[in-house]
């Protein structure tokens, strides 16, 4: 471990001395100017880099309503198996007015359906039976609720409930709801059940009936035939809305492999969808991802030796995963880098980040790649500059790639052991997202060909 933690430490001072090549100054760094809506809060962050695009009063607490339960559910995939039976308590159908399917007391429900009555028809019986389940006692769930938030940077968040139903104790901001939703999207099953437009649940211990579940985010589902609203890139959200909160909502899209969240708050219906559809308009027709790993040239020297993010034996390189959202106008090179050092003992040695227009706009994890080194080819020049006293540490760089190998493969066996059945429904999930895109196209072509008439 030693050992390790030298080698680790030598390739992150290296890295930190790499130059940085000239990038040419702009006379000014353009960031276009976002669009006049009616909604007192809102906020687009583009979810793979977390970088916000436009924002209005984002920081304001407000009301969520059921948006909330973007928390409940989150939770819940992340400390449950979707299998698990879930029951109906007697606080879970009493204790909760509004929006349900009508459980019963002692009804029994998997995870996975309690999910989809939560998310489709925002069943609040179902997202406190969930909290009872989830935290083995409710006030224990509102605690993992408010520990979460914490975790994911929240600072205007406080829940008191699992469902979002008025209470003086429970509010949230845009921005907040935004890291929410960002953390919830990582996750495929949350993803794959806030994609499906309709779910049906079959019959239970208390009712001998199937209920059938439809999604109320009309920019996803034709609910209630008010298809005006549908928006083609969208691929899921949450709706909300109590007397005090007014209209939340929360959407997420994709388009020219941009994800986006939107959340508006403190909307009056239907100007939350009007206001939603207007941000990403702006967002998808005024910004573009860059990848960094195909794009960054800086960190390079003409000595070979140098080249650690170029060459296919380097044994450092970018994660080919990392991006940066710039404005169409921009270039690559106009964002400005820093490497930044990790403080984790992984495979992350440090960290590229850029900026661009005083905001920060993504980044890269620079990683280990496990090449095999003979020698260190820098070592000469590191003799130069150390202390006589100081001794020259080699490590067997093999018995350390075969070792962080095995962990990997123990831990990958593992997981994937566990989440068999639900690797199972998200490539039925999949297959099914697929067959629903090629109907909404013929959906749409047949109403464009109608219009035309």
């Amino acid at each position: 471990m030693k050992n390790r933690k030298r080698w680790r430490a030598l390739l992150v001072g290296m890295i930190c001395l790499l130059p940085v090549h000239a990038v040419p100054v702009q006379a000014e760094e353009y960031w276009p100017e976002g669009p006049q809506i009616q909604g007192e809060s809102a906020i687009v962050m583009e979810a793979s880099t977390g970088t916000i695009l436009y924002e209005k009063n984002s920081h304001e607490r407000s009301y969520p309503a059921s948006i909330t339960k973007i928390m409940t559910s989150l939770l819940a995939v992340e400390n449950s198996n979707l299998d698990e039976e879930v029951t109906f308590s007697k606080d879970a159908v009493y204790k909760t007015e509004g929006s349900g399917i009508s459980r019963d007391v002692d009804e029994v429900m998997s995870m996975r359906e309690c999910l989809y009555g939560l998310m489709l028809e925002s069943a609040n019986e179902c997202g406190y039976a969930i909290a009872e389940h989830v935290g083995k006692d409710y006030q224990d769930f509102i605690n993992m609720m408010n520990n979460k938030a914490n975790e994911l940077g929240c600072k205007d968040t406080h829940f008191n409930n699992p469902h979002g139903l008025p209470d003086e104790d429970h509010w949230t901001s845009a921005y907040d709801m935004a890291l929410i939703s960002r953390a919830a999207l990582q996750n495929n099953i949350f993803r794959m059940i806030v994609n499906t437009r309709r779910y049906t649940i079959p019959p239970t211990n208390k009712h001998d009936e199937e209920t059938y579940l439809s999604n109320h985010h009309k920019m996803l589902n034709n609910y209630k035939g008010d298809e005006q609203y549908l928006y083609d890139y969208c691929i899921g959200g949450k709706t909300g809305y109590t007397s005090v909160a007014g209209s939340t909502l929360a959407t997420f899209a994709e388009k020219d492999g941009m994800t986006l969240i939107c959340v508006v708050t403190k909307e009056q219906s239907p100007n939350h969808y009007l206001d939603t559809r207007t941000l990403f308009d702006y967002c998808f027709e005024n910004f573009q991802l860059w990848n960094v790993a195909e794009n960054e040239k800086n960190y390079t020297e003409d000595t070979p030796e140098i080249k650690i993010f170029e060459n296919e034996d380097s044994f450092i390189g970018l994660n080919k995963e990392g991006c940066i959202v710039l404005p169409i106008a921009a270039a690559f090179e106009d964002a400005v880098p820093e490497i930044k050092e990790t403080k984790d003992d992984s495979q992350v040695v440090g960290r590229i980040e850029y900026t661009y227009a005083d905001r920060t706009v993504g980044g890269t994890d620079i990683e280990m790649t496990g090449a095999k080194v003979p020698e260190f080819k820098f070592q000469k020049k590191m003799e130069e500059t150390k202390q006589p006293e100081e001794k020259v540490i080699r490590i067997n760089v093999k018995y350390v790639v075969i070792g962080v190998l095995s962990v990997i493969l123990i831990v990958g066996l593992g997981f994937g052991i566990y989440h068999l059945v639900d690797n199972f429904y998200l490539i039925k999930y999949k297959l099914e997202s697929r067959r629903q895109q090629k109907q909404k196209f013929k959906e749409i072509r047949a109403r464009r060909w109608w219009r035309k008439r």
